[in-house]
């Protein structure tokens, strides 16, 4: 039994023996490698260069060179219409000169009907849309009489008439009647936008912009007594134009009251 175990024990030593000398002869295992995965790089988009502006750009800013550049834009999300340098383009001739109608902000791509050819006349004349006429009327520079000066250019606007009748209903003599609805106002004073946040333009005067019956409505009744501007809200501020006239030519008609009247020409 003694000598069966010491059998035993001696084939076990002779096995450690064997796989230590297996172990130093072959030694340890090598560390696992750490597997690299290389990033693949994205696809690059195609882009394409776009004009945009250099610094905000305000309303009738004059464009020059300095003002523009150009800036690769990708190619799937460039906005329409907008001046490209893959495109015929000619800055020198097509651009440059031209005059900003509608403000742009730095780096907004240019587009052409944002800009427009004065030819040698003002700004106003070049911007005013065919078949209308820029009228200047005197207002209260206190602006009681633009709804406390905040009437900006490009609202819109009611025009009210004040002045003395006879035998109106309120026996003191002074009617305030509405002449013209829904006009759009070009400019405040020498100011023909909002520049730079200011809520509140002040001016001795308000351009707008009629049509040839209108300018002489207006310039009648400014003879006649004094005018007011009341503003609108954006949300009726596309609503069709009232008539500016029904007088032919004679005076104006006027609706006090629910009664028609008639005013003498003047």
């Amino acid at each position: 039994m003694l000598g069966l175990s010491g059998a035993r024990a001696a084939v076990l030593g002779i096995s450690l023996l064997t796989m230590g000398a297996a172990y130093m002869l072959i030694g340890p295992a090598p560390d696992p490698r750490p597997v690299i995965v290389q990033p693949q790089e994205a696809p690059r988009a195609r882009t394409i260069d776009v004009l945009v502006a250099s610094q905000d750009l305000p309303l009738g800013t004059t464009l020059t060179a300095r003002d523009v550049h150009w800036l690769r834009w990708p190619e799937d999300s460039i906005p329409r219409d907008v001046i490209r340098k893959d495109q015929p383009v000619n800055l020198e001739t097509d651009l440059y000169g031209a005059l900003v109608r509608s403000a742009f902000v730095a780096s907004e791509p240019m587009r052409r009907e944002k800009l427009i050819r004065a030819d040698g006349s003002g700004f106003l004349a070049a911007v005013l849309p065919s078949g209308k006429r820029a009228v200047a009327i005197t207002i209260d520079r206190a602006g009681s009489s633009t709804a406390g000066g905040f009437i900006l250019p490009n609202d819109r606007v009611d025009v009210l008439k004040t002045g003395r009748q006879e035998g109106s209903p309120n026996g003191d003599g002074i009617t305030t009647d509405t002449i013209l609805t829904n006009i759009r106002v070009l400019a405040i004073g020498q100011n023909v936008q909002d520049r730079n946040g200011e809520k509140v333009v002040v001016g001795e005067t308000a351009t707008l912009e009629l049509d040839p019956r209108q300018a002489e409505t207006i310039t009648q009744a400014q003879k006649s007594g004094s005018l007011a501007l009341t503003l609108r809200s954006l949300a009726d501020a596309n609503e069709p134009l009232a008539p500016a006239d029904t007088s032919e030519r004679q005076g104006l008609t006027l609706v006090r009251f629910g009664v028609t009247t008639q005013t003498a020409k003047q």
